[in-house]
């Protein structure tokens, strides 16, 4: 079900000073298996293609949006870029119905997909978004979802 962290091409993304990930926070990120990636990729994202990239028009991803584009679509870079270590306010807003413990799936493509906690997740993004090429964010049993891109924006999902 899970690979080795350390096994991820780009493992240095979790073991950076800035931002710093703590020992306890790492234990908790996983990386899935190509097997159960494709698995979460086809049960959750989509079961015809295998990357954002490719994912047409009449996928969830690209007609689920929320009411307005000034709704749906929120600036995270310049947080990223900044020294606060929160979320952006309206991202945190679209997920407020979280807990703490919810698992998450930060999915790059059908065989790249981490596994950690919502709480882990909010300490940690900065690092994730050093993978910015249009990854998903989605809850295990939730609705809400995000998409991020690498011009700085994400887009926030209904599923």
């Amino acid at each position: 079900m899970y690979q080795p962290l350390e096994t991820f091409s780009k493992f240095w993304i979790f073991k950076r000073d800035d931002p710093k990930i703590e020992p306890n926070d790492l234990d908790g990120i996983r990386l899935l298996t190509e097997q159960r990636a494709n698995d979460i990729w086809r049960d959750y994202i989509s079961d015809e293609q295998l990357h954002p990239d490719k994912l047409s028009d009449e996928s969830w991803l690209n007609s689920s949006s929320l009411m307005s584009d000034e709704v749906s679509k929120v600036q995270w870079e310049k947080v990223w870029e900044s020294d606060r270590e929160q979320l952006p306010e309206d991202f945190l807003s679209h997920f407020s119905a979280w807990g703490e413990d919810t698992k998450i799936y930060f999915c790059c493509h059908n065989e790249l997909i981490f596994e950690t906690t919502w709480s882990i997740f909010q300490r940690t993004w900065k690092a994730f978004l050093f993978l910015d090429n249009g990854p998903i964010l989605i809850g295990k049993k939730k609705k809400q979802a995000a998409q991020f891109f690498s011009s700085g924006w994400c887009n926030l999902l209904l599923r």
